[in-house]
């Protein structure tokens, strides 16, 4: 049993490897063809080498059964991503070619609306995919947001820079780090995020337009995250009973009682129902 595992982790760091080849490769066709700066080239690798080594290390921990198809098709959209990310850092020293720009990105944007249906027709759908399929659109996002940024200013940053935020601030409030409920809202409004930009980037739109619909979409995004913040905080896990019911004063004493539980209805309204064991101490 354990040779199997053994041997399906080092099927599974060859797959990542492949990842991190594709990525180095797509870097040198666009080396070649619009003559790559260092910018360009730095970045792009880093997020080859830094893609790679969180994978595998996610890999390692969680040991699926295989990588799965819904999997390459993610680690596919991580390589596009790898391509754009290294064209919007070299456009700091040269504008980027748009064409190119927005057709890496475009594919990427498309892509994500096929992982998942690969992995739910194919039953390969797991955490660490999900995880994999929503850290991909973020930094696309992030990386996006960058590149408008440049041309409407930096609070277009805001729209990429706000799930990071959200994850920083779950390191100090733990509640934040509950299961959200499936919602389609959510999905859409995270989707825009990333067809504006694209639009935006792209400079389709006369300049006003493109203002009021880069700021539509960072209103948007702001309301979905309050939404999901708000229902975070009535779900919120309470404090642990201090007393039980017959005022037993041991230290130990909330180690025999059961846990709080929680019941929500549609909007969020908190019903609390204390649920204890007899105490073993004083009878109550």
């Amino acid at each position: 049993m354990a040779l199997n595992s053994t041997y399906d982790m080092r099927l599974m760091r060859q797959e990542t490897a492949v990842g991190a080849g594709a990525q180095v490769l797509l870097l040198t066709l666009l080396g070649t063809a619009i003559g790559l700066g260092p910018a360009g080239w730095l970045t792009g690798l880093a997020f080859a080498a830094a893609t790679w080594a969180v994978l595998t290390r996610a890999l390692h921990r969680s040991r699926p059964r295989s990588f799965g198809p819904a999997n390459r098709v993610t680690l596919g959209r991580a390589t596009l991503v790898g391509g754009v990310t290294a064209l919007v850092a070299d456009s700091f020293e040269s504008p980027p070619p748009l064409t190119i720009l927005v057709t890496l990105t475009a594919v990427a944007l498309i892509l994500d609306a096929v992982d998942g249906k690969v992995a739910r027709r194919t039953g390969t759908a797991t955490p660490l995919g999900a995880r994999f399929d929503m850290e991909v659109d973020a930094f696309l996002i992030l990386v996006l947001s960058v590149y408008v940024a440049m041309s409407l200013g930096a609070w277009v940053l805001l729209i990429g820079a706000m799930r990071y935020a959200f994850v920083a601030a779950a390191w100090v409030l733990p509640w934040l780090r509950g299961q959200l409920p499936p919602s389609t809202a959510r999905k859409a409004v995270a989707a825009l995020q990333g067809i504006v930009l694209l639009v935006a980037g792209a400079g389709i739109l006369p300049p006003g337009p493109e203002f009021a619909v880069v700021l539509a979409a960072l209103t948007l995004l702001t309301w979905s995250f309050a939404r999901d913040i708000r229902w975070l905080w009535g779900a919120r896990a309470p404090r642990t009973v201090a007393m039980c019911l017959g005022g037993c004063s041991r230290s130990d004493h909330h180690l025999l009682l059961r846990p709080v539980t929680e019941a929500h209805d549609d909007d969020s309204a908190v019903a609390l129902t204390v649920i204890r064991d007899v105490c073993r101490h004083c009878g109550s």
